[in-house]
């Protein structure tokens, strides 16, 4: 009978101890796995995630995504700004094309250029001011249900 006792027990443990294991395992919260801007269309299409690499410094925000060849379908480039204005950006350098997404304050879509030239050298971006632009793999708003009033959430940014 105290044999069975201990078999029961260590039974017990072992198997809290694979739980803990397995959990210590999976993935980590979505929080957790790096910055990321989550979009929630107004028309009330699934929400999308975009891991993002945040542009904090002038160098960071002049260089954006010159001289890259490519970038994944959910990641994107953050430009965070302290307040709202009318903003312009261009595709020096730039060899993929792109959807620039303006956020304003509230942080909500206010305006997107869809599938930028590579390489085209013109000032683009929407007349209404604007504080904070992600930037995502050409078409992606589209694929997404992405448009104006759509709101953002950031997510894991300190």
């Amino acid at each position: 009978m105290r044999q069975q006792r201990q078999r029961r027990r260590q039974s017990a443990w072992i198997w809290v101890l694979c739980v803990l294991l397995w959990v210590g395992c999976q993935r980590p919260p979505s929080s957790a796995t790096g910055p990321a801007v989550v979009f929630y269309p107004a028309s009330g299409s699934a929400s999308s995630r975009v891991s993002v690499e945040i542009m904090r410094t002038p160098e960071e925000q002049a260089r954006g995504m010159m001289f890259r060849r490519s970038l994944d379908e959910n990641a994107g480039l953050l430009f965070p700004g302290e307040r709202m204005e009318i903003k312009r950006f261009w595709m020096k350098n730039c060899y993929v094309p792109l959807d620039m997404i303006f956020l304003d304050n509230q942080r909500l879509v206010v305006g997107i250029e869809e599938n930028t030239v590579p390489m085209d050298e013109s000032s683009r971006g929407p007349d209404a001011p604007a504080q904070h632009v992600v930037e995502v793999v050409g078409g992606y708003a589209r694929r997404h249900g992405i448009g104006i009033g759509t709101r953002a959430e950031f997510v894991g940014m300190q």
